[in-house]
């Protein structure tokens, strides 16, 4: 493989969906930018590559501004004014939606791929009662009337929700913070997506609440076959939900793997970075917590070689001048010059 290219990810991605069966959702090389004041373009997702199975979570982690949510606006198709795909693929049934006009992606759109987003207070029309928005989704796709009623008084039903004819007359501000999520991924599920994004669903609940709803995005995914992307920052909801891990920095992944491999021996100084970071579960006498040090790159002016080495604790010259691609690393996929039995 040579420093800087996507070759070797591409078919390392692709070699192990063909290992674990046939992939729902297949990106390869996606990268996006935006238009700076300055009249150029700022890379934010650089050369990401990854396969979702059908009833699969796949996490996708990282610190704030690694280019998570922009990756999943990417996938949506809702990227802001000033950005835009300036390459890659986004196979979903046998379609590249990068390929399809404006109208052909917004029928895909909720049909085939759908997104959860961090905020539901935000996120809900706080004009309209919560039923009325789960149907004009419905009717945007060409169900309507008393099928949409129905359709949506089923998805508030697959939802938990209790009572969904008195729960759909009510606004959203009349709804816990937990039930106002649960109305987010009913309206997600109610075109039965083969694709499900989750923007850090359950970062503003409390725990209890939080593990409710990662109970039932998972029993969505194993009854329905819903492939799963959850992105988050937090490792611990990653450890409960997700099949595979995703580590992401500075716009591209720099580890991928089954999450129990990749807990159990990170071979990436960022993702052992993270997992120092976890408060420990047991124990009266708790040490103060290992911090990554330094702070995560400007995005507009990366470092040369690899964006993680002004903070890795194990870089060498090489790390300075070239950077590295994603290569097999036992079960995982690592972009790390130093291989992790030569660590400091």
């Amino acid at each position: 493989m040579t420093a800087g290219g996507v070759e070797g990810t591409t078919d390392a991605v692709g070699a192990a969906a063909d290992a674990d069966g046939e992939a729902v959702l297949a990106v390869r090389d996606l990268r996006a930018s935006v238009s700076s004041g300055a009249g150029r373009e700022v890379p934010i997702v650089r050369g990401v590559s990854f396969d979702v199975r059908a009833g699969e979570t796949v996490a996708l982690v990282g610190e704030s501004g690694s280019g998570k949510s922009f990756t999943a606006l990417a996938l949506m198709g809702l990227l802001p004014d000033g950005a835009r795909i300036t390459c890659g693929s986004v196979r979903l049934g046998g379609r590249d939606l990068l390929g399809l006009d404006a109208r052909a992606r917004r029928a895909s759109r909720g049909a085939d791929i759908a997104m959860i987003y961090q905020d539901p207070m935000t996120s809900l029309n706080p004009l309209m009662r919560v039923g009325d928005q789960v149907v004009e989704g419905l009717e945007a796709h060409g169900t309507r009337g008393s099928a949409a009623r129905r359709r949506t008084l089923d998805a508030l039903a697959e939802v938990s929700l209790p009572d969904p004819e008195r729960l759909a007359r009510s606004y959203p501000h009349q709804l816990s913070g937990g039930q106002r999520q649960r109305v987010m991924i009913a309206m997600a599920v109610a075109l039965r997506p083969r694709v499900l994004i989750a923007d850090e669903p359950t970062t503003a609940l409390d725990v209890t609440i939080q593990q409710q709803i990662l109970t039932l995005v998972d029993s969505l995914a194993r009854r329905t076959g819903l492939a799963v992307i959850w992105i988050t920052h937090d490792l611990g909801v990653v450890a409960r939900i997700a099949r595979r891990v995703l580590v992401m920095y500075a716009g591209r992944l720099v580890e991928s793997g089954p999450s129990r491999a990749l807990f159990r021996t990170p071979q990436h100084p960022y993702t052992t970075g993270l997992l120092r970071s976890l408060p420990p579960m047991r124990g009266d006498e708790r040490p103060p917590l290992p911090q990554v040090g330094g702070a995560p790159p400007d995005i507009a002016a990366l470092p040369a070689g690899c964006a993680f080495h002004p903070r890795c604790p194990q870089r060498i010259d090489q790390c300075v001048r070239e950077e590295p691609v994603l290569e097999q690393r036992g079960t995982n996929l690592a972009a790390c010059w130093v291989p992790r039995g030569r660590w400091v």
